[in-house]
């Protein structure tokens, strides 16, 4: 049977002295070495979804991501007590940590105010 010249040719595995072949390192793996196996918008949605589940309540944002040694680390707005008019609804800022997979692993209250509260330099 002769060769199909348009279809292309496998490499022959070769022999070495080494063991098995060695794969290339892929971009997963690559994230995993750096502890970070989620992207930044992965984590951002994890973090909202997950908070979500545990509270009962919507997040209203996402105000702060960054990577931390053990996985993430955001700050979540949720709206905990709505009021007409809406600038006068409570909302508390939760402080979520998840790890390098992007599951939470504990989250904090760490500041309750007003919609319309603006922050002021001290």
């Amino acid at each position: 049977m002769a060769a199909d010249p348009a279809r292309p040719r496998r490499a022959a595995p070769r022999a070495s002295d080494d063991g098995p072949p060695k794969r290339p390192a892929t971009r997963r793996r690559a994230a995993s070495s750096r502890g970070r196996t989620v992207d930044a918008a992965s984590a951002m949605g994890s973090a909202a979804t997950q908070l979500a589940k545990l509270l009962g309540r919507p997040p209203e944002s996402v105000s702060s991501l960054k990577p931390t040694e053990s996985g993430w680390e955001a700050q979540v707005e949720v709206v905990e007590l709505e009021r007409i008019p809406d600038t006068t609804s409570v909302l508390a800022s939760y402080k979520v940590a998840l790890d390098e997979e992007g599951a939470l692993i504990s989250f904090e209250r760490t500041r309750r105010y007003n919609r319309g509260m603006i922050d002021r330099p001290i």
